[in-house]
């Protein structure tokens, strides 16, 4: 059986009375009224009339204190009559203000790595990510996964690097030359002797031509050399040189090193071709292709 409506004691705060329709609770809320004597019409005095508005002021404060105390508590059903009404009690005196969400916004693709010295663009594959806390110079991007111990037990490595520079110490301007003369002190610093002369991976033992052939690279011709580097410690790994004139300034031929670690945990070596096939000058997303534009098998 359910009860009739009426006013009953708030089964969350009963020293207020809520208002039962005979099927739910409703939001009406008053405090208890005390019996006495029916008031004459319309003889309800000055006085009288602030302290009622002063007493529902303090009831409509109470309610919503009450409301606030109860969000979150299980009902316990108490309160007269309670085997007869529901003791779920939705508070609506107070209302939650939304709070501001915090989430970054979802990134896009990231963009190509910038080299205004040599006036290109290069490509950011999956799995690379431009240079932080790194010694070596010229230095565009390396792997993202960090960095592990060296094969000989010193110093610090890194599984891939890509680096560009400026040749400007000869006269020499052919790209085939360029690659050809640049691949073995590109070699020896990589796996051979650092900077600091550390043979961080037991020195090169020896060294075969993978690779090599003519390329477009930002719609220019140019030519890579690719090696297979055996080291005294660990799995050695991939060197590659690749030379083109730039397309800025006295157009000075740029020289792009890859180095890649051998073994599972090396990059991919299709990335080397990736990283050459998006070479872009500033300013030309469209340039590629042309005379040369396919790397081809090694010559």
């Amino acid at each position: 059986m359910t009860s009739p409506p009426g006013w009953y004691p708030d089964p969350q705060a009963p020293h207020l009375e809520r208002w039962w329709d005979g099927a739910t609770w409703t939001e009406h809320l008053r405090a208890p009224e005390a019996p006495g004597p029916p008031q004459p019409s319309g003889g309800t005095s000055g006085r009288a009339k602030a302290v009622a508005l002063t007493t529902a002021a303090v009831v409509l404060v109470a309610a919503i204190v009450t409301g606030v105390a109860v969000l979150g508590e299980d009902d316990d059903g108490g309160g007269p009559a309670a085997d007869a009404l529901p003791t779920a009690v939705t508070s609506t005196s107070v209302t939650d203000t939304p709070t501001p969400t915090t989430s970054e916004p979802a990134t896009g693709d990231p963009g190509p790595v910038v080299d205004e010295l040599n006036g290109i663009t290069l490509p950011l594959p999956d799995g690379w990510t431009t240079p932080k806390n790194v010694a070596e110079d010229d230095v565009v991007m390396t792997t993202d996964d960090g960095t592990y111990d060296c094969p000989a037990g010193i110093g610090i490595c890194r599984h891939g690097l890509v680096l560009t520079r400026t040749v400007t110490e000869n006269d020499e301007r052919s790209p085939e030359a360029l690659a050809r003369q640049d691949i073995p002190d590109a070699a020896d610093a990589a796996y051979d002797r650092d900077s600091l002369d550390r043979r961080l991976y037991g020195g090169i033992e020896s060294h075969r031509t993978v690779r090599s052939g003519p390329v477009a690279v930002a719609g220019r011709a140019g030519y890579f050399v690719r090696w297979r580097v055996t080291t005294a410690d660990g799995p050695g790994g991939y060197v590659q040189s690749l030379a083109f004139p730039s397309s800025v300034g006295s157009e000075s031929p740029v020289i792009v090193r890859f180095v890649f670690d051998a073994g599972p945990d090396g990059p991919p070596l299709a990335d080397m071709d990736r990283i050459t096939k998006g070479i872009r000058s500033i300013g030309d997303t469209d340039t590629g292709g042309g005379v040369g534009s396919s790397i081809g098998p090694s010559s």
